[in-house]
């Protein structure tokens, strides 16, 4: 089983010059990090992608560094930020086991570099605007012991409107409201991730619902989610999927379902009712 790397740019292999300037470092250059064969599993890699994140980059970082439990290891993608973002990592390096900042081909290029650097047995993405609730780790640890045969796990998630909670696959087909959240609430098992591959760079604003449907619908991986009060984390306004206009997210998701040769009729119809339902966002 191996990760399909056509669809990413491997890591590193940009021209390393001043367009592009790399930087690297953290307890693995610094063989400070603890060896896999001395953690219990699951071992859980955690993933926070940056790029110009000085405003709330201390925070994500401290909610992660305060989990109860101790059993991860911390990777940071920076896409060569031009705000303080790069000093804040430097400054919180001897807790990150590595971090690289150079240019990217976006937010799911990004992803990709962490799913290459993981080491875990438990992969999940917390976004740099967002917050890893202090018992996060302890709760998902639990789930994965109690559930041997599951092959990811939703954890609940506060957004500003709500606590999203739970795992409904079959909602998958006709919308996306199935699962809790991708930052935060989502962790995938390392051996299922490398079958299902990476977030395809054809898609600019919604891989994820790519990636989700492939995992769920293609290769039929099993999950699990959590009860509304296992809160795993605090999704923040203002990040990446916010700046999405409505538009370009709603003919995404249509291109996503027809690529993953959903039923075209049914496609149509999410089409027509989508478009009616928000017109006035469309128009």
């Amino acid at each position: 089983m191996h990760f399909d790397k056509s669809l990413i740019a491997t890591l590193n292999t940009l021209e390393k010059d001043n367009k592009n300037p790399f930087q690297d470092g953290g307890k693995r250059i610094k063989e400070t990090a603890t060896s896999e064969n001395e953690k219990t599993k699951p071992l859980i890699t955690l993933i926070t992608i940056v790029k110009n994140s000085e405003e709330h980059l201390q925070e994500t970082f401290s909610s992660i560094f305060n989990q109860s439990n101790k059993n991860y290891e911390y990777i940071v993608i920076d896409g060569n930020s031009s705000d303080r973002s790069l000093d804040i990592i430097k400054q919180n390096e001897s807790n990150i086991d590595y971090w690289v900042s150079e240019n990217d081909n976006g937010i799911y290029d990004a992803f990709n570099k962490g799913l290459l650097l993981a080491k875990g047995d438990l992969i999940g993405f917390v976004n740099s605007d967002d917050i890893l609730m202090p018992d996060a780790l302890k709760i998902l640890t639990k789930y994965y012991n109690k559930n041997p045969t599951k092959d990811f796990f939703f954890g609940a998630v506060k957004k500003h409107w709500a606590v999203l909670y739970g795992y409904k696959p079959w909602k998958i087909y006709w919308s996306w409201g199935f699962y809790s959240s991708h930052s935060t609430g989502f962790y995938v098992k390392k051996d299922a991730a490398k079958i299902n591959g990476f977030y395809n760079l054809k898609y600019k604003y919604s891989s994820d619902y790519d990636y989700f449907f492939r995992l769920i619908v293609k290769n039929k991986f099993k999950g699990v989610g959590t009860k509304k009060n296992e809160l795993f984390g605090v999704f923040r306004r203002g990040g990446f999927s916010s700046k999405i206009k409505f538009f370009d997210h709603f003919m995404e998701e249509i291109r996503i379902r027809l690529d993953n040769k959903q039923n075209k009729i049914l496609v149509l119809f999410i089409f027509i009712y989508k478009y009616l339902k928000n017109f006035n966002k469309i128009s």
